[in-house]
């Protein structure tokens, strides 16, 4: 009997996966020449060798992805790479800057979609910047984690994460002792999660060429981050938890009392005015072709009004209810501020997309060792994210140039564009501190602490 290896199909796939060695040397070129284009952002001249280092560690097979491992593959010193990444004095902000830029002049889109999500990390112990119990997405429970912010970027042409902020609870950030022990910023207060977002959209979003923001339930409960993305002209659709509270405007109003007021659409949930909608008013929508086929939904929308947290009227959204057709199928509420006439498979497509922040954070959890970190600190934290936020944009250039998605003249990611001229070197930044290592204590308050 042959081994499962052995087998037709199995044969099939290991040719389809096999990686000729041009294609490895290729891949170790292009890693080259992206960190060169990375090294400006980075003053002192060791810190470019330990981005090196720290990329290219990011980027093997090792199980653990910290420091210490990398260190000793590189056959490199441990202690200088961890003074490197948890409190060396270099501008997280500067590096994100870079990426926005090479993500924008490779993948930008005037279709593309801005992704606000948040994702958590199992802690042990309370040392940690921004611990405490806490919802863990990832857990699916409340324990004992941090969590962080993040925005994405998604279009037709590939994906990045583009900002990430640690969350500071506000218990946490009321804590004298904890923000000094873990070294958190002067003016680093309390933020609800949804402003951290609001935030992202306001200014890293605004280098990127986008239609929608889009996010999960965490963010679109909250009435003020709609409000706010209305004034400023944003479009979005934003999921929301199945008992926010709507009224249809389109329902029928309970009959009036003689002499009475005119009575007004009565209060229910999404789920219950789901729930209440003949078969025949949900439309099946193709939103594109998945790996097994095109992937459908059904969907229906309504013109509706929403309570916000304060029991008050909200303004008219367009909710949309989606339900994905599978086995175990899912549903999701949501509600957008697009006009009542814009495309139904437009919303669709642009909320399918949200889910390839999803995406990211696997790979960057299964790849490139984003929660894979052993720092304590704000800036540790802060410098981790942004060396993974690098790694993991270089994967997904690379599957750009290995699978043939999208090249040349079709608008995707050309090796002239994916592997372009690096940055002009800046002779000085905000809270540059020359040739000075300070240790963790010197970057409380100080003006180059990410804040991405």
């Amino acid at each position: 009997m042959g081994t499962l290896l052995e087998h037709p199909e199995a044969q099939a796939l290991l040719e389809q996966t096999d990686i000729a060695p041009a294609t490895v040397h290729a891949c170790s070129r292009h890693l080259t020449a992206f960190i060169q284009r990375y090294l400006p952002c980075f003053y002192r001249q060791e810190h470019r060798t330990h981005v090196d280092t720290i990329l290219r560690g990011k980027l093997t097979g090792l199980k653990r992805k910290t420091t210490e491992p990398i260190a000793r593959q590189a056959h490199q010193k441990r202690r200088p790479l961890q003074l490197f990444v948890g409190a060396g004095a270099w501008n997280d902000a500067t590096v994100l800057d870079e990426l926005r830029r090479h993500v924008r002049t490779t993948i930008a889109d005037a279709h593309g979609v801005l992704i606000l999500d948040a994702s958590g990390v199992a802690k042990k112990g309370t040392a940690s910047c921004g611990v405490q119990r806490q919802w863990c997405g990832r857990l699916g429970k409340v324990d004992n984690c941090q969590v962080g912010v993040y925005l994405g970027y998604a279009t037709p042409h590939g994906k990045a994460l583009v900002a990430a902020r640690l969350f500071l609870p506000e218990a946490r950030a009321a804590d004298p002792k904890h923000r000094a022990q873990t070294h958190v910023p002067d003016n680093v207060g309390y933020q609800e999660k949804w402003r951290m977002g609001l935030d992202f959209v306001r200014g890293p979003g605004r280098e990127l060429p986008h239609a929608w923001v889009v996010g999960d339930d965490e963010f679109g409960r909250a009435s003020e981050l709609r409000g706010q993305l209305r004034f400023d002209h944003e479009r979005y659709a934003l999921d929301v938890p199945r008992n926010t509270q709507i009224r249809d405007l389109s329902g029928r109003r309970p009959p009036t009392r003689p002499g009475g007021r005119p009575r007004v659409p009565v209060w229910e949930s999404v789920a219950a005015w789901a729930a209440r909608q003949r078969h025949g008013r949900w439309r099946y929508v193709t939103i594109r072709n998945g790996e097994k086929g095109p992937l459908r939904v059904k969907a229906l929308s309504q013109q509706v009004q929403a309570k916000d947290e304060d029991g008050c009227l909200g303004a008219r959204e367009r909710l949309v209810v989606i339900r994905s057709v599978a086995p175990q199928p899912q549903t999701w509420y949501v509600l957008s501020n697009a006009a009542k006439d814009s495309p139904l498979a437009a919303l669709l497509g642009a909320h399918g997309d949200r889910h390839r922040i999803e995406d990211l954070f696997r790979e960057g959890k299964g790849e490139v060792g984003l929660d894979h970190y052993e720092v304590r600190g704000w800036t540790g934290w802060h410098h981790h994210m942004t060396l993974t936020l690098l790694a993991l944009w270089f994967l997904q250039l690379e599957r750009l140039q290995l699978g043939k998605k999208k090249s040349g003249p079709d608008g995707g990611a050309h090796p002239a564009v994916v592997h372009a001229t690096p940055a002009t070197a800046p002779a000085a930044w905000p809270g540059h501190r020359g040739d000075r290592e300070p240790g963790v204590a010197a970057h409380r308050g100080s003006a180059d602490l990410p804040l991405a």
